[in-house]
């Protein structure tokens, strides 16, 4: 089993390789690099990002095998049915946690390795996203039981679910997951756009764990997010984070238009947040490097993602903050002096709020 892991987060699948093999009785390390891999008689190898690098020479061994988002995307194939519904090895990565601890790590840092009970109640989306790697399904179904993943021992629950309350047993799972009276969260966010009064009320009223998560990923929905923000908040004032999604080109045209008018677009809806004291946190279509504003990406991003600067600072303050003779600060005046009609954005302030 291979991990090359620097992300705070284990990885599931080889999580659940790991625990159907020792399940048959196989002897199971987990490899940190690629040097020993004539010593095993089967290799594991998953990957979640596209971006993470693995030599082709590796792919190449007739011992390993390989899968997982980050080498097919939408098209990865699923695990063998016995390894998908197999409890997950939790221990799997326990010696390399403790030397991560050992050389200064902090235990907050490896939370998801020692504290969390990790898996999917459901699978699947209906919105057929283009960018996403789901787009391929046409519905969310029911896809294992909490008890399939759940350690009592551990304090938490972490959920993967790509669109949960897109599921039409959503009531009886989340009623189960109160049940356990452990802290529970749904890492990859949920869709604010599904919610209503009754959802609003079980969500709200769960010992949840964290941060609510949402996504306002296109500023065609404007209204739909600014009336689903106001519905939580007759059962919740706590901060609403949402992934702001931009840099992607929903018809294909990648032109200067199109850079222009993301940009417009993203700062809008980082204005909206603002006003209803939600925090964005930017992600980005890997295209976005390809753009002549690749600059004005980086600096909304380096902005928005530190929440002590978007809080405190307007993005032109940040900007001037780092120094007229930063990029930083030649990203946005330059932008501003091209565009004029962005200085609105530039001073927009974030007011109270968590």
């Amino acid at each position: 089993m291979i991990t090359k892991n620097k992300h705070p987060f284990p990885n599931l699948a080889c999580m659940k390789i790991s625990g159907a093999h020792k399940a048959d009785g196989h002897d199971v390390t987990l490899l940190t690099d690629y040097d020993s891999l004539d010593n095993y008689d089967s290799v594991f190898l998953s990957k979640v990002f596209m971006n993470t690098p693995v030599p082709d020479w590796v792919l190449q061994k007739e011992s390993v095998s390989y899968g997982g988002t980050g080498f097919y995307f939408d098209r990865a194939p699923p695990l063998p049915k016995n390894i998908e519904h197999c409890f997950p090895d939790y221990h799997l990565y326990d010696t390399w946690v403790s030397q991560q601890l050992s050389n200064g790590g902090k235990r907050r840092a490896y939370r998801y390795y020692t504290d969390y009970s990790i898996g999917f109640l459901t699978r699947g989306c209906f919105r057929k996203c283009s960018f996403c790697v789901n787009r391929g399904y046409d519905h969310v179904v029911q896809h294992s039981s909490l008890y399939e993943f759940l350690d009592n021992d551990r304090k938490r629950i972490c959920l993967l679910d790509d669109n949960f309350f897109g599921c039409p047993e959503w009531k009886s799972m989340l009623e189960l997951l109160q049940s356990t009276g452990k802290p529970f969260q749904f890492r990859q966010g949920l869709d604010i756009r599904l919610l209503d009064d009754e959802k609003c009320e079980m969500l709200f009223c769960s010992k949840y764990d964290g941060d609510y998560i949402f996504a306002f990923d296109d500023i065609a929905d404007t209204d739909m997010i600014k009336k689903k923000i106001i519905l939580t908040r007759k059962y919740t004032a706590a901060c609403l984070k949402f992934y702001t999604f931009c840099g992607y080109d929903r018809n294909d045209r990648w032109d200067e238009s199109f850079w222009i008018q993301d940009i417009f677009d993203l700062l809008e809806r980082i204005r909206i947040l603002m006003k209803y004291h939600c925090i964005p946190y930017i992600t980005r279509y890997e295209r976005y490097l390809q753009s002549p504003y690749r600059g004005m990406y980086v600096t909304i991003a380096r902005w928005v993602n530190q929440p002590a600067f978007y809080k405190k600072r307007s993005l032109r303050e940040f900007a001037d903050m780092n120094g007229i003779g930063s990029s930083t600060y030649r990203y946005v005046h330059e932008f501003e002096q091209k565009y004029p009609q962005i200085a609105p954005y530039l001073d927009m302030q974030y007011e109270g709020g968590g």
